[in-house]
């Protein structure tokens, strides 16, 4: 399996729309929260739209990426990366949040993917990058402490979140 970050194009539509199609009819939240931010479906303006290039409505700028396995060429998951940390992200959210599609889970994807975030929060100049996830989300646990991450502090957010920051 080869994975590279790629941005939201006509090139990859086919790929989203299939990978999204897959994501909504499980009924499940999907994460990150840019890629259902916007309707999919009016393609061109979820193009357009689906980074944060400003402070707005307590959202700070933001790079969205899609992952692709070009083995088989379908999208996997997507990661999205907090320019920097508002009071929000700083107690719930982190400057990475990452999804792997279901039907790709439990295959090593997130743990691959978050270290090419990483890589691309070097280039946006975050060098202390905090990631959080549900403590009882052991894929997650995983996959962040598989990129050197290590816990921080657990806060209590609307049932419980483990807080984890990698250096």
């Amino acid at each position: 399996m080869n994975l590279k970050l790629v941005k939201a194009s006509l090139e990859y539509k086919e790929q989203i729309f299939n990978m999204m199609k897959e994501w909504y009819s499980t009924g499940e939240k999907i994460i990150p929260y840019s890629i259902r931010r916007l309707d999919y479906h009016d393609f061109d303006n979820y193009c357009a739209n689906i980074e944060v290039k400003e402070n707005t409505e307590g959202l700070v700028p933001d790079s969205t990426f899609f992952c692709l396995d070009t083995d088989r060429n379908i999208m996997v998951g997507a990661v999205n990366i907090g320019h920097y940390l508002n009071d929000a992200l700083l107690l719930n959210g982190g400057h990475i949040g990452d999804g792997v599609v279901p039907s790709e889970r439990k295959k090593g994807i997130a743990t691959e993917m978050i270290g090419l975030a990483l890589k691309e929060c070097k280039k946006l100049n975050i060098r202390r990058v905090l990631m959080v996830c549900d403590k009882d989300n052991i894929g997650s646990v995983k996959s962040i402490i598989n990129n050197g991450g290590i816990l921080e502090n657990e806060v209590e957010i609307e049932g419980g979140n483990g807080t984890e920051i990698l250096d």
